[in-house]
């Protein structure tokens, strides 16, 4: 957990990684263990509670900029990444409370502040949520 605080500005009740499993110069691997108590399942579908795609999605961009921050280090001075862009977004399978969601993020291209980067999130072996989105490096407001 103490890595992805590092990481990323993000906090409970919004925060939606966990951990960081594993990172590669292009990619970051993350975890998130959805809880049965999680907030969001008591009037998601009542009496057949799923987690709601937007907060998957966010999950992966969360992980996203965690990839980022850490890939940037000092060099973020002052700026956080942003999303700008979301594509593609398939949702297959539903999350459902006491998952363990493994999150993929790789970045498929750079170009100035601006990362081109995929998304996959799996549960149960299954592939629940794919998606391509681009966030920015921006000035932090605060």
């Amino acid at each position: 957990m103490r890595d992805i605080l590092e990481s990323i500005p993000h906090r409970e009740p919004f925060l939606f990684v966990d951990r960081i499993v594993s990172e590669t110069e292009d990619g970051i691997e993350t975890e998130k263990e959805v809880k049965p108590d999680e907030p969001f399942f008591a009037g998601h579908y009542p009496g057949r509670p799923i987690m709601p795609g937007v907060l998957i999605c966010e999950s992966v961009f969360q992980s996203g900029a965690a990839l980022m921050s850490r890939q940037q280090g000092a060099a973020l001075q002052g700026r956080v990444p942003m999303v700008s862009r979301i594509n593609n977004v398939k949702l297959k399978h539903p999350v459902l409370p006491g998952d363990l969601m493994k999150i993929e993020v790789k970045i498929k291209e750079r170009v100035g502040p601006a990362f081109y980067m995929t998304g996959k999130v799996t549960v149960r072996d299954r592939v629940a949520l794919t998606l391509e989105f681009t966030a920015l490096l921006v000035e932090d407001a605060t």
